[in-house]
């Protein structure tokens, strides 16, 4: 099993959102939501949105580190022109949210979302801070390894994929129940980017590489 399941009590918070009762069945007809939901065009997304690093007073602090990779179907071809947006805790695992009452500091100069379209090839790139971990109270001593939160849309607002990107040799991986409610040792590890010294900058950021691959990387539906 690749996906985690809706349910895993030791992640408490699906408790509470897991269904509890069977399905309702409702009157959907795909086609006419995707053809009359939001959607989105080249136009509105801003080039500048995918450096996390920009648009502030001053630098943000922490290590500076690029991402990129990219987005493939089930058959290992390119998809074009998906939109990739990203969030994350700052260097100090602080979120930009009211609901983040974690006693670490906020950085004025960073709050950890942009946004990128995919180019021909299917390539995305960001340039950001690598988060830090944090606390998160689901249990005894919790704390959440490093991640950064993808989503990517088709071409309506209804084709949704959400899934988050871990760091190589996070030592918390064997104590974050959110890691390990993927069943699949090897569906894990693809959640996992890659060092990569051909994508690091010298003398200005690291590199790490992650492909996703759509049917393959664990995601959760929205």
């Amino acid at each position: 099993m690749t996906h985690p399941p809706y349910l895993h009590p030791d992640y408490r918070g699906t408790t509470l959102r897991a269904p509890a009762r069977d399905l309702v069945p409702v009157p959907y007809d795909p086609e006419t939501v995707e053809l009359t939901g939001p959607v989105y065009g080249s136009t509105d997304v801003d080039p500048a949105e995918s450096d996390l690093t920009r648009g502030h007073a001053g630098e943000p602090l922490g290590e500076r580190i690029i991402v990129t990779g990219q987005v493939l179907d089930r058959a290992g071809r390119p998809v074009p022109d998906a939109l990739v947006e990203i969030w994350q805790a700052n260097s100090a695992g602080r979120y930009v949210h009211s609901g983040d009452r974690h006693p670490a500091p906020l950085d004025p100069n960073f709050t950890g979302a942009g946004r990128c379209l995919t180019d021909a090839a299917g390539r995305y790139r960001f340039v950001t801070i690598k988060p830090g971990a944090y606390p998160w109270r689901n249990h005894a001593n919790a704390w959440r390894p490093a991640h950064i939160h993808f989503s990517l849309f088709g071409r309506a607002f209804t084709q949704r994929l959400v899934t988050q990107m871990y760091f190589p040799g996070d030592p918390l991986f064997a104590f974050d129940p959110i890691f390990q409610s993927i069943p699949d040792v090897k569906a894990r590890e693809q959640l996992i980017a890659g060092f990569d010294l051909a994508t690091t900058e010298p003398e200005w950021a690291l590199g790490y590489v992650w492909d996703i691959v759509l049917d393959a990387v664990p995601f959760e539906e929205q």
